[in-house]
């Protein structure tokens, strides 16, 4: 391909996001005293939240990066493509389980050590998944997979979310993120979202955190 090839620092910056937040969701659930509806709900409103963009993102994935690696990438590709699938069941799965109890919780709060014990087994899932995600198929992506198409994985994304979660679910990746992978991502945006964004994507986060996690600065987890 003459083409520029993708891009892959933005991936490991939302798996540094998502590592944060799936890590902290259990305990946030559990600190929570039965019958609190007050606090369920704002500790439930934020699990609805990273769900949604978990479920965005590997179905972005299965949609997008599988078809093409299977497509190009021969031998290289062949075996560990349907890995990553098998994976996302996986995770699909215990993630179901996880809103499934979401919902009662949200609006009793009983129930809450079985919705953790949940979030626990997606968090075990989600890690093991991103790790090897990161050692086997973004070399490959690199690879593979135009910055073009790359970049459809991120519309995927944003088409699918309420207009509303945008911005805070991009503070929430600025928060670990390196500035220079930020502003490449920024680079394809419109221009008021490139003016807008670095401001009231952290200012977004941090507020939300203080709401979540008592704190504007939740724990860092690096990658």
């Amino acid at each position: 391909m003459n083409e520029p090839m993708a891009d892959v620092r933005d991936m490991y910056m939302a798996h540094t996001m998502m590592r944060r937040e799936f890590r902290l969701l259990p305990q946030l659930v559990r600190d929570v005293a039965p019958g609190d509806t007050g606090r369920a709900e704002v500790v439930a409103a934020h699990a609805d939240k990273v769900c949604l963009i978990l479920h965005l993102h590997h179905e972005g994935e299965d949609a997008i990066v599988w078809p093409r690696l299977l497509e190009r990438g021969g031998e290289e590709t062949a075996a560990i493509v349907p890995t990553m699938e098998g994976q996302h069941h996986v995770i699909e799965s215990a993630l179901h389980e996880a809103t499934e109890l979401l919902s009662p919780w949200r609006t009793t709060a009983h129930g809450g050590e079985e919705l953790a014990d949940a979030l626990d087994r997606l968090l075990t899932a989600l890690l093991e998944h991103m790790a090897l995600e990161e050692k086997e198929i973004l070399p490959l992506a690199e690879k593979y997979i135009t910055a073009a198409e790359w970049q459809l994985l991120g519309e995927h994304g944003m088409a699918g979310s309420p207009k509303k979660v945008l911005p805070l679910a991009f503070g929430m990746v600025m928060y670990e993120g390196d500035p220079e992978v930020v502003n490449a991502v920024l680079a394809h945006a419109p221009f008021a979202a490139r003016l807008i964004m670095p401001i009231i994507g952290p200012r977004l986060y941090a507020s939300h955190a203080r709401r979540v996690y008592g704190t504007s600065t939740p724990p860092r987890v690096g990658t």
